[in-house]
This record gives structure tokens, sequence and C-alpha cells, in this order.
């Protein structure tokens, strides 16, 4: 493995510091040291030059939280931030697709560390870019999963950004356990719902989950709420409207805004194309350009004004 290894005079005496993962290191099987603290050591380093770290989770799946992530990271980008993603669905990575990264593998820098996928300027990695089949199922017992999140946060080399957005997996379960453990010190999570009253159950156990976890609740976002008919132009409340604020309301948690439902979505995921950055002359990429406001304006009042971003090239909606 290429990089620079520090001179030690015995093996278990000295924390590691190789800048990858125990997982792909060409020592892992003879390593005496302890894998446990570089793991920690290395999250830790990659996150310390990361502004924010904003988890999106919802306790039901089919909710969209990952269509909702997708769009907010274009939508803080088209602000100018630089943000990476990290899927955390294990069983049903989704955000390869949704950016245009379906069937792309993920290299291996010189010094040791994972390149995440780039495309309309975010940073993205996911279990969809390490699998060889993107049909196989992933059959993993939870020992196994711990080393994957250790990869996906720590053995990823993410650079400096202003946001990291972690696409948590629906529940409450050990991988949104761990992450919230390996990251330590997450900016605040966004509950992701639809109105409908059995959902709506679902992100209460959320946001007692992450006030239990004493994290901040930025707040919950009802998606798929109301839809527009393109004929009669009336709208249509397909799965009721305005349960998410009530449910906000209840649990005394801000209530970041509603997500029309529009077919459209769908097909620009489907095509790779992020629905805020394509259709954003619609009142749903408004929706999803407000809410990167207000998340915006959470971490603002929480850590003070955030350091303008460096300048870069002028932005294109184009994959890289």
């Amino acid at each position: 493995m290429p990089g620079e290894i520090p001179i030690i005079s015995h093996p278990s005496s000295q924390p590691c510091t190789y800048l990858w993962a125990c997982a792909i290191c060409d020592e892992n099987e003879t390593c005496q040291k302890d894998k446990e603290g570089h793991s920690r050591w290395l999250v830790n380093k990659r996150m310390s030059v990361i502004r924010h770290k904003i988890l999106v989770m919802s306790n039901k799946g089919g909710v969209g939280k990952s269509t909702v992530t997708t769009n907010l990271a274009v939508s803080l980008a088209l602000l100018g931030k630089e943000v990476g993603v990290v899927d955390m669905d294990i069983h049903g990575p989704n955000i390869p697709k949704m950016v245009g990264g379906e069937g792309q593998k993920l290299k291996i820098s010189a010094t040791g560390g994972i390149i995440p996928f780039q495309a309309y300027n975010i940073k993205v990695a996911s279990m969809a870019f390490l699998l060889q089949n993107s049909d196989d199922p992933i059959v993993w017992r939870d020992a196994y999963k711990y080393e994957f999140i250790n990869q996906l946060i720590g053995g990823v080399e993410w650079q400096e950004l202003d946001y990291l957005l972690v696409d948590l997996p629906p529940g409450t379960g050990n991988e949104s356990v761990t992450t919230m453990d390996l990251i330590g010190d997450v900016t605040g999570c966004i509950i992701v719902t639809t109105p409908q009253e059995v959902a709506l159950l679902d992100s209460r156990k959320s946001v007692n989950f992450v006030k239990d976890s004493e994290f901040p609740v930025i707040g919950i976002v009802e998606n798929m709420s109301g839809m527009t008919c393109p004929h009669c132009h009336k709208e249509i409340e397909v799965f009721k409207k305005g349960g998410g604020e009530a449910a906000a309301l209840e649990m005394s948690v801000p209530f970041l805004g509603r997500i029309p439902l529009d077919p459209d979505v769908a097909v620009q995921c489907d095509a790779g194309e992020p629905y805020a950055m394509f259709c954003s002359d619609t009142d749903t990429a408004a929706a999803f350009h407000e809410l990167a406001q207000k998340v915006e304006d959470f971490v603002r009042k929480r850590s003070g004004p955030v350091a303008p971003p460096k300048n870069k090239p002028g932005f294109s909606p184009i994959k890289q």
C-alpha cells in the first residue's frame, strides 16, 4: 500500500497513523495495533475539516428520504457550498442512481483513501459503488456493517466541506446508532415524513430517538404533501396534508416545510438528474431550495456566520 509508513519500534506500541481504513489495508490480517482506536482516530481526522454534519433520517421507509437528501445537497451546492453525501443505506443504496453514478466504482488515491464520486458539485460515497453486481443482496451481520460504516465515514477523502449529509437507513437500528457514535459532533438531524398517520407515528419515534441521543433536531420535512393536477390545476391531497406540521408542533420541533408530490421528481431521479437543479422553476424545486436556506439559517444561528466559500469555477449542471 503506497504512503509514508511511520517508524516505530514495536508494532503494537503506538497507534496506527495510516490514512486508510483497516478493511482496505494490506496489513489488516497481520496488524497488532488497536484497530478500534485507529478507526476513531481516522474518522475524527476526516470529520475535523467538515464544518457541519447533518443526518437525514426517518423511522419508516418509502417516505422519499434519499430524494430529499439528494435535492437538499444540490440546493446547498447551488448556494455555493461544498457538499458531500454519505449513502448509509447499506441494503438499499439509491443515491448514486439519482446523481448519475449508477455502475461507477470508487477508486483509491495514492495516499490510500477512497476517492468519492463527484457530480453536480457534490461528493458521494455509497455501498452501490462497491458492489460487483447492483442486484446482489447485502446479507451482513452487524460486525461487518460496522467496518463498512467506518470506511464510508473515515476511509473516504472528503477533504474540506461545508456540509456532509448522511442519508441514514429507515429505523433506529445499528447503522444509525453506529454512525452517530462515530461522528460524535453531529450538527443536527432532519426527519422526513409523509402526511399520512402511519408515517407520522414513525416520525415521532425518530424525533425521540434524536432527542435521547442528545443531538439537535433541525426539524421535520413533510414530503409528498399535496399535488397540483396538471389538467385542472387544482390541488389534490394524495396522502393528506398538514400532518408533518402537526407532528412538529406536537413534538415541539421546527417544521421545515412541505414538499409537493410531483411525478417529475421520480422521472428526474431515474434519469440521474437532480430535480432541484433541472426543474428549478417549479414549486417543488422551490421547496427544496427553501429547505436548504432553512438549514443554512439553523447552522448560522448555532455556530455563527459560516466562512464564505472559496472562489471556484462557474457552476455547471454537468456530471464529472
